[in-house]
Parts: structure tokens; C-alpha cells; sequence
């Protein structure tokens, strides 16, 4: 009498090929690990001692945590070709931005390496299935130095330009002279730090991770992404208007050290609540169209 088959596991098929290449795989992360130490540990040190880089500590845990719950997909093979040219490409820019001393690419160079050994173990769908974690570590890179100085004036002036607007509302005398506001005995300097950068890649960041986790449509992700810009240029403009608004009617001191700070982390907070809500309201939205007919008319 024959013997039923047995069905192998469904992610059997995945994790064979890792675990009967233990040997080679454990020494692919020792390659990895020595070639890349350089440009993960100053990536690091960015998200550890720079203020700006700082959401790099959430989003690299958070990555690895998605990666983790997403899991392997039932169809990956491993794709030692593919892998390999990746593999390549990466080493090559860790080289050429090595010799460059160019912090940003030689960064990138650590994300395409790692996406060169996912397709070599686990095949391209594995990359792509891993979109989010990917996207998340492309996220806590901190953005080069010749982009943020280049971003950094147009904000300074557009949020110079919305506070003096609100100041105004609120019928207090204003002259806008740049990033300068000068308001009745007093004046207010927008700075590089008051330029709101630093909240736009830290709300960007948040709304990519939210509408990734919460939203099921790119329309919704890509509204939610916009509507985070938003956000942080209109709560910007109005750390300017309280500035203004405080230094004029309670006390000069307001508009510099700790209560500076203290306001704004305060406004920052108040950003990430309203992101949150428009994110659930952009679920509620998403539901309310994916409803069937018969549904609705219950």
C-alpha cells in the first residue's frame, strides 16, 4: 500500500536554501559587516549627535521590526545573478564615495548592499515585498549638505513670510525684511533651526510609516505624504506668529533659550497629532468608498 504524500511546509522553499547555505551566508554578513562598518557607524553617530539626523534611532529599529513582521513571501527564490550585479554597483559606489569622502552616497551604497544580498539569498520580489523597511532606511540617511542649504533658505523665508502674515492678522505692526521680522521694539531672526526642515523630514517620515501601516491605496499614501509638507510648513508659520505674538505681549525672553524650545517641541507634538488625525481620517474616507452597495444601503 503507497504511502500519501506529505506537503512540505509552504515557506520550506524559503528557508532551505538559507539554512543549507548557513556557512555562506554567515560569511556574506562578515564581508558585509568589514565593508560597510565605516559608513553604518558614521550613520550612527549622525542619528545619535545630530539633531537633524535624529529620527534615524525610530526609523532603523522600526525598519527591521517591518521586515520581521512581514515575513518571507511563499514564492521566494534566490536570484544569485541579480544579486550579485547589485552587489557590485554597491561596492563600487562605497569606493568611489569613499575616495570622495561623500557621506550621502557612500550611505546609499550600505542600502544597495543590502538589497543586493536579499536578492541574491531570497530573490528581487523579496526586495519589493520589503518596500517599506527599505524606504524606511532610505528615510533615516540624513539629507546631503548641498540639498538642505539649498531647501533650507526658501523655508526660512517662507515661513518669515507666514509668520509676519499672522502677525499682521492679529493687528501688530510688522516689516519683513528677509528672514528678518521686525515687530514694535523688538527683533525676530528666522533662523536655519527656525527654517522647519528638521519637523518636515521627521513628519514626512511619520506619514510615509502611518500610511504604510493604516492605509491600503498609493492615492492615500501619496495625499497623506503631501498633507504631512503641509502640516509642518503651517505649524512653522505659527511658531513664528507665537513668537512674535509673546515676545510683543508677555516678554521679550520668550522668543529665545529654553521657552523658545520649549514652544517648540510643544507645536512639534501638536504636528504629529494632526498628522495622526488626518491619517485616520483618510481611513475613514478609504473605508467608506471600499464599501459594497448592500452595505451601504444597510
Amino acid at each position: 500500500m503507497t504511502q500519501p504524500a506529505v506537503e512540505a511546509p509552504a515557506d520550506r522553499a524559503v528557508v532551505d536554501p538559507i539554512r543549507e547555505n548557513l556557512l555562506l551566508v554567515a560569511l556574506s554578513a562578515l564581508a558585509f559587516g568589514l565593508l560597510f562598518a565605516e559608513p553604518i557607524r558614521l550613520l550612527v553617530r549622525d542619528w545619535w549627535t545630530d539633531p537633524e539626523a535624529g529620527q534615524g534611532l525610530l526609523l532603523g529599529p522600526v525598519a527591521v521590526w517591518m521586515a520581521w513582521r512581514t515575513g518571507l513571501r511563499k514564492d521566494a527564490r534566490p536570484n544569485p545573478v541579480l544579486g550579485v550585479l547589485i552587489l557590485v554597483a554597491a561596492i563600487l559606489l562605497r569606493y568611489v564615495s569613499g575616495l570622495a569622502a561623500e557621506l550621502f552616497t557612500m550611505r546609499v551604497s550600505v542600502l544597495m548592499g543590502l538589497a543586493g544580498l536579499t536578492t541574491y539569498y531570497l530573490g528581487f520580489r523579496q526586495v519589493l515585498s520589503w518596500w517599506l523597511p527599505f524606504t524606511l532606511l532610505g528615510c533615516s540617511i540624513p539629507i546631503p549638505e548641498v540639498v538642505k542649504s539649498a531647501m533650507t533658505l526658501p523655508l526660512q523665508f517662507r515661513a518669515s513670510r507666514l509668520g509676519a502674515a499672522l502677525l499682521e492678522w492679529r493687528n501688530i505692526p510688522v516689516r519683513l525684511t528677509g528672514n528678518v521680522i521686525m515687530v514694535p521694539g523688538h527683533q525676530l531672526f528666522v533662523t536655519e533651526a527656525c527654517s522647519g526642515l528638521r519637523s518636515l523630514t521627521a513628519l514626512v517620515s511619520l506619514a510615509l510609516l502611518m500610511g504604510a501601516l493604516w492605509l491600503r491605496t498609493p492615492l492615500a499614501r501619496v495625499a497623506m505624504l503631501g498633507t504631512s509638507i503641509l502640516i509642518a510648513i503651517l505649524i512653522n508659520a505659527v511658531r513664528v506668529f507665537l513668537t512674535g505674538f509673546l515676545v510683543v505681549y508677555v516678554d521679550p525672553r520668550m522668543g529665545e533659550g529654553f521657552m523658545h524650545l520649549t514652544e517648540g517641541w510643544l507645536l512639534f507634538v501638536v504636528s504629529l497629532g494632526m498628522t495622526a488625525g488626518v491619517t485616520w481620517l483618510f481611513g475613514l474616507v478609504e473605508r467608506a468608498f471600499r464599501r459594497t452597495p448592500s452595505e451601504a444601503a444597510v
